[in-house]
């Protein structure tokens, strides 16, 4: 079936060769952009830094003017032993309120929103850096798993005509019927391990498509590894400078800040005004007669200032927790900087050990070739035995195998490093691609409109934004 999928692609890529137009292979930068434009994560992320931006325009409101109306109608009746008594009354009332100072308390929120908003966009940033990092995973376990399975497809081969040779030499009586059972076992051992390769494959072709949204044709060869920061030291300086979830994190602490500071001003005064005005129609009507209709008009205007001086405890609990919440993001923010130094070491390290593991693999290699072959002729002479020759063709399988595993690590831990140096996003890798604009729509709602017309205009950026 493998073979047959092969045959089928080599003519698909013919069929399109012929009609003038050459097949093009996926590179990795291109499987970037389709986890980028595919991510529901990222989506998702969006749209809670939506949600975020409007806490700010929700925060701005409570300066603003609340204006209600109220309607009302009541109908009463009264009644004693030779008459009764029913009353009607209607009012329609319109009235208005405004916080005009409230020592600072409402600045405090509206900072403390946009604090928690610039926290959200870096938070989306990381989210953004996760997506591309998982397209990065499924790339390169995809090239992984497909020169494993051309090794073992190369090993079974081999060992087909190493099996062969083995019952020629039987039928000659070179050798006992021994040899040619451990052939057999080599070889079966071998398609095994063909169809584990050929399962890993599927199983990466799977993960592809769960990051990128498509399953992958053909992928190009990676490019060029990123360049290095020139020590350990200045990859970690960069990364506590650029990683989104320390900046995630600095803003957080800062709202936090400005969150005591709210709880602390929730014990000053606040002073309003109120504006109201209302008409009352009311009408009584007796059994021994109809009565008048009386209009009333009403207007009032006055000014408010109100302080709590007992609350129960709840305003110095609430500042308590304000310093609590304030106390872990601090702790948040050392634990999240130490995580990032840690990252950066550790993918550093995983680069100089799959460097020194590919120079080593291929000496291995090298040997293990030299080995195979000399096996390969003492046998034919009758110096070696078959099972020598299948233990240097494991051998072979084995080392070549391991430098796959060891390329793929180098590729990987490269893009790791710069996933925790912060510098694994759309804009720094130059991928090409409209990126998400986190300001268009916090400036939209930032002033928090309320006519249909800047209702209409969000409608448009929601749906401008949707086609990024």
């Amino acid at each position: 079936m493998t073979r047959f999928r092969h045959l089928a692609g080599v003519a698909a890529i013919a069929l399109v060769a012929l009609g003038g137009r050459a097949a093009l292979a996926e590179s990795l930068a291109d499987t970037m952009v389709a986890a980028y434009r595919h991510s529901a994560l990222i989506e998702q992320n969006r749209a809670v830094l939506r949600a975020a931006d409007e806490d700010v325009a929700a925060a701005l409101a409570e300066l603003r003017p609340i204006v209600q109306w109220t309607a009302s109608h009541q109908v009463s009746r009264s009644e004693n032993a030779s008459d009764y008594l029913t009353a009607r009354s209607t009012s329609l009332q319109i009235g208005a309120q405004m916080l005009l100072y409230d020592w600072g308390r409402s600045q405090l929120a509206i900072d403390a929103a946009k604090e928690q908003v610039l926290a959200t966009r870096q938070g989306l940033v990381s989210v953004e850096q996760d997506v591309l990092l998982n397209a990065t995973v499924a790339f390169f376990d995809i090239r992984q798993a497909t020169e494993r399975v051309a090794l073992q497809q190369n090993s079974v081969e081999v060992l087909t005509q190493e099996r062969q040779a083995a019952q020629d030499r039987f039928d000659v009586g070179e050798i006992t019927v021994t040899d040619v059972a451990l052939a057999d076992a080599q070889l079966a051992e071998t398609q095994a391990g063909l169809a584990s390769a050929q399962g890993d494959l599927e199983i990466a072709r799977e993960a592809y498509l769960a990051a990128t949204g498509r399953f992958p044709d053909r992928l190009d060869a990676p490019p060029p590894l990123p360049r290095l920061p020139a020590s350990v030291d200045e990859a970690r300086a960069i990364g506590q400078r650029n990683h989104p979830l320390i900046a995630q994190a600095q803003r957080q602490a800062a709202a936090a800040e400005l969150g005591v500071a709210q709880a602390a001003a929730e014990r000053n005064p606040s002073l309003s005004a109120n504006v109201q005005a209302g008409v009352t129609r009311s009408r009584q009507q007796q059994l021994t007669g109809v009565g008048d209709y009386d209009n009333r008009n009403s207007a009032s205007v006055g000014l408010e200032l109100n302080q709590t001086i007992y609350s129960g405890g709840r305003l110095p609990a609430a500042h308590r927790r304000a310093m609590a919440l304030r106390d872990q993001s601090r702790a948040n923010l050392l634990n999240v900087s130490r995580q990032i130094s840690q990252l950066v070491g550790e993918s550093w390290a995983n680069i100089a050990v799959a460097r020194a593991q590919i120079g080593a693999i291929d000496e291995q290699i090298a040997a293990a070739q030299q080995a195979y072959n000399g096996v390969r002729e003492e046998a034919a002479l009758g110096a070696r035995t078959t099972l020598d020759v299948l233990d240097a063709e494991q051998s072979l399988l084995e080392a070549r195998a391991d430098k796959i595993t060891a390329e793929a690590n180098l590729q990987l831990a490269h893009y790791q490093l710069l996933a925790a140096m912060g510098r694994l996003t759309v804009e720094h890798l130059n991928l090409g691609i409209p990126t998400y604009d986190p300001s268009q729509y916090y400036n939209a709602v930032r002033d928090a409109p309320y006519t249909s017309k800047q209702g209409e205009s969000l409608d448009r950026v929601l749906r401008a934004i949707g086609r990024n």
